[in-house]
């Protein structure tokens, strides 16, 4: 593998490692109706785990309000149920196949928590693209060690990936921040 191969690799990586963070910040509940708040629920149904947006379409019709639009009735009160067990702190009112469920505005307690979990979200972001660069750095290394690359090409290749992780890291802050101050905002 060469070092572009490496520095591309470790690329790819990092982003697919901050679209993880971004999506499991998406999927926590700020006060406002949001489609991917309910991607964290699983229902246990024909035999597996399914997320809620495969049995059923969700909608918000309303700044305050998801709508569940369930296909199969039988399901209803599974998903109904799988709601309720998680720790989203929301209360769905079932009418037929269609499932109505209104956002609680948040109370400064639940803001803080939502931030701690946010930051341990982030922090975990953090050491999954620090290992990514471990490991290109590692490659880099063995490649030097083999007498694949030469000295320049691996000191080189090692300050791009170590400006990628910067720039990743950055982001993911950025990010972060962003989310604090709308979960913040009454």
């Amino acid at each position: 593998m060469t070092s572009t191969e490496i520095i591309n690799n470790c690329n790819s990586k990092m982003k697919k490692a901050f679209q993880i963070f971004s999506q499991d910040l998406a999927s926590l509940r700020t006060g406002r109706a949001n489609v991917s708040m309910l991607d964290i629920v699983k229902v246990d149904v024909y035999g597996q785990k399914m997320s809620i947006n495969q049995l059923a379409t969700i909608t918000t019709p309303e700044p305050r309000l998801l709508n569940v639009q369930v296909w199969d009735q039988n399901n209803v009160s599974l998903i109904d149920s799988a709601i309720k067990k998680s720790n989203l702190g929301i209360n769905p009112q079932i009418d037929g196949q269609i499932m109505r469920i209104p956002i609680p505005s948040l109370n400064e307690e639940r803001r803080n928590e939502l931030k701690k979990i946010m930051g341990g979200l982030a922090e975990k972001a953090k050491v999954s693209i620090r290992n990514i660069r471990r490991e290109a750095n590692d490659k880099l290394k063995d490649d030097f060690r083999e007498k694949k690359i030469g000295e320049d090409e691996s000191k080189n290749s090692e300050k791009k990936i170590q400006t990628l992780t910067d720039a990743q890291i950055l982001e993911l802050e950025k990010k972060l921040k962003d989310k604090e101050k709308e979960i913040m905002t009454i």
